[in-house]
């Protein structure tokens, strides 16, 4: 008997963002979980300045240090925006490269230009079923002004914040200090609104920092988050699924540093992390709840981390922030979560192309265009 036909996945990583290397890091990690006995492994790299690129066969790309020589020496395609074309196209007369075809995209693209709905948008208009959230949830996902605003419709606990414009910054500047000094007390954190990975994210501990804090998040987003600095612990819970998702079971974050930011994540050892955390069954069960309720909220897909705060103290809750797209590196929190739960990497990688071929399928029974019955067309004209 012969063997199921296997899918061809695009591995969509690199990009435009300052999460470029980030993206690096977990594309290799998901090409070598990939269960090769089901599915065929298509590397499509996206340089810095927007270049899609297809390169060496995918057994070869399977090393992280491989993934940014396809970023260098890769033949440029483009995917129209037309369904009837599903395949990456060589751009240019001098391209060799024949067109790609791929049956699903899982994107592993940190940030801007391909966590925040731009890059789920082009999917769609191709037709191309993909891995992780939609358009909406994408977006909102990215935007943490705007999500926020949607766990507090949830009824989910947030921290205090305020969201302030790069152009009501650079323009009024007193202004934007007087109210933020008015809100918070130090410390408080300052960061960019479309952002992960902690990029543009400082610590601000008194008035004096604060201006440089500003400059330096709107460098990164036309949108500026400052909120109140929590002393407390940093809990993350991983949602799987569609329309009936399920959470992991916890996890905690124990920084080396004064706080969890880019370095900590990517550049230096010494965090902690404990899998599942030391909590009770009572705080495990509304951290799931948070989790599932805040998913929702947003209109996620497919996958997510949803980031909290335990205050010390007070024990209180706080939503963070949802991840539409996770890092999924080794030592990938999301990943981690799962396996802890009883799903290993590779079984979840296979799961999250199940979830996006159903949903895939899902937008296929929406109608977009109505049957007319015959002769109506013409009281519709003049």
């Amino acid at each position: 008997m012969e063997n199921k036909k296997r899918l061809r996945v695009g591995i969509l990583f690199g990009g435009r963002s300052g999460e470029h290397e980030v993206s690096l890091a977990s594309a290799a990690s998901v090409i070598r979980a990939l269960d090769m006995e089901k599915y065929e492994a298509v590397p499509i790299g996206i340089t810095k300045d927007g270049r899609w690129l297809v390169g060496a066969a995918a057994q070869k790309m399977t090393e992280q240090k491989m993934l940014p020589e396809l970023l260098k020496t890769g033949e440029r395609v483009v995917l129209p925006p037309d369904p009837s074309a599903s395949a990456l196209v060589p751009l240019g007369p001098g391209n060799s490269q024949p067109s790609v075809k791929v049956d699903v995209i899982f994107p592993v693209l940190h940030g801007t230009f391909g966590e925040d709905g731009t890059v789920q948008g082009l999917l769609d208009l191709a037709g191309v079923p993909y891995v992780g959230a939609g358009v909406l949830g994408s977006a909102v996902g990215m935007d943490k002004d705007v999500q926020k605003r949607l766990f507090r419709d949830a009824k989910i606990p947030i921290v205090e914040f305020l969201a302030i414009s790069r152009h009501e910054w650079e323009t009024n500047r007193g202004k934007t200090l007087v109210a933020v000094k008015k809100k918070f007390d130090f410390p408080l954190f300052v960061k960019p609104a479309t952002l992960g990975s902690s990029v543009g994210m400082t610590r601000v501990h008194n008035a004096a920092e604060l201006p440089a804090a500003m400059d330096l998040a709107a460098s990164f987003a036309l949108k500026i988050i400052v909120e109140r600095a929590i002393r407390g612990r940093e809990i993350e819970v991983a949602v799987l699924g569609n329309d009936d998702p399920r959470a992991s079971v916890p996890g905690e974050i124990i920084p080396h540093r004064e706080y969890y930011d880019y370095s900590a994540k990517y550049l230096e050892s010494g965090s902690r992390i404990e899998i599942p955390a030391k909590l009770s069954k009572k705080q495990v069960a509304q951290f799931q709840e948070y989790a599932i309720r805040g998913y929702r909220s947003i209109e996620c897909g497919g996958m997510a981390r949803v980031d909290f705060f335990l205050e010390r103290g007070t024990n209180k809750i706080y939503l963070n922030e949802i991840n539409t797209i996770p890092g999924f590196t080794s030592i990938s929190m999301y990943p981690k979560m799962w396996e802890a739960s009883g799903l290993s990497y590779t079984e979840l990688i296979s799961r999250l192309i199940e979830l996006a071929i159903e949903q895939h399928a899902e937008k296929n029974r929406t109608k977009y265009s109505i049957e007319l019955p015959a002769g109506a067309g013409g009281a519709l004209e003049g």
